[in-house]
């Protein structure tokens, strides 16, 4: 697997990244400490902090200094990660507790801030304004993608643009700007820093739409969580607004969304994702997905053909194919 490749080759950078994670974290109160390393260990792809050293290859390379972009972006998604887990009522994420299941929803909570604020904390050490104004921009259309989220959680009468938007927000801001970011930091011309940032954003796009549709697929030992777990907690994704759009099952499709509603989620979803499965709905999201690595990979076109766009191209594959 080429991703794997890259991982290897990539090994010392990304764990130089790691170790200062886990540096970033520390501190004297023993129960953030705790919980903040417990959340670190639970592990994760570190995509994120990928996307920000191979963009940066495309100026200056400095890992001293793209470490300050690479920590706080991986910090800022473990911090909504916290967060999601509360609103969600998770008790699992990635096979390990959730902060809010091993400890409460208030711990959960201040250790998402806290973790937000080491972030930011880390990211004044770059003194380019550009940086922070980026930063900060993206953390505010962050917040309005969850509460969004929340807004039309149930809600059947959504449109793909509402979905679209909300994802855009929600996941694939924080990787175009990963890929932005680590092109500014490492000084890269304007124009290479824009391709990067749209690279980003379509990868993004394609990472959440085949996340969701995993939901939908995966099995909960891939998931590290029961799938079906965005219908529980209310939230309609692209194969179910596809199948809503399909007189023969959007009645039956209706029904179910209710019915689960009116529990809170707490039920068997069997019968949903049987609808969902049954049709081609989850195929429909698999092409928009593709189409979306497919004009990241487009945005490349005038970079430089050095390796690190090899790279690039390579973890967009992965992206569009994934399977966990």
């Amino acid at each position: 697997m080429k991703l794997m490749e890259i991982y290897a080759r990539m090994k010392k950078d990304i764990a130089y990244v790691e170790r200062e994670l886990e540096e970033s974290v520390q501190t004297d109160h023993a129960m953030l400490k705790e919980t903040s390393l417990h959340l670190l260990k639970a592990g994760g792809k570190r995509i994120r902090p990928v996307f920000v050293l191979l963009a940066s290859q495309f100026g200056r390379y400095d890992l001293q200094r793209i470490k300050h972009i690479a920590v706080p972006l991986e910090l800022i998604h473990m911090a909504t990660l916290v967060h999601d887990d509360v609103i969600d009522d998770a008790d699992t994420r990635r096979g390990q507790l959730t902060v809010r299941s091993k400890w409460d929803n208030r711990v959960a909570m201040y250790t998402g801030d806290y973790i937000f604020a080491k972030a930011l904390t880390i990211a004044t050490q770059l003194k380019d304004p550009r940086i922070h104004q980026i930063l900060s921009s993206a953390i505010v259309e962050l917040t309005i993608g969850e509460i969004e989220q929340i807004r039309y959680f149930f809600r059947t009468d959504q449109t793909l643009r509402h979905y679209l938007l909300r994802i855009k927000r929600k996941t694939a801001l924080l990787i175009a700007i990963s890929c932005q970011l680590g092109a500014v930091a490492s000084e890269a011309d304007e124009e290479t820093c824009r391709q990067l940032y749209r690279f980003g954003y379509n990868v993004g796009m394609a990472y959440q739409i085949r996340d969701d549709i995993l939901d939908l697929t995966g099995t909960e030992k891939q998931l590290g969580k029961p799938p079906g777990s965005d219908i529980r907690q209310g939230n309609l994704t692209l194969p179910v607004l596809y199948a809503l759009r399909d007189a023969s099952v959007r009645d039956g499709l209706l029904a179910e969304i209710e019915r689960i509603r009116l529990v809170d989620g707490q039920t068997d979803v069997s019968p949903f994702l049987r609808i969902i499965r049954g049709g081609p709905y989850i195929a429909e999201a698999d092409r928009l997905s593709a189409r979306y690595i497919d004009r990241a990979i487009g945005a490349l076109s005038g970079l430089p053909d050095i390796r690190a766009k090899r790279d690039l191209v390579d973890v967009a594959h992965f992206i569009g194919d994934r399977s966990y």
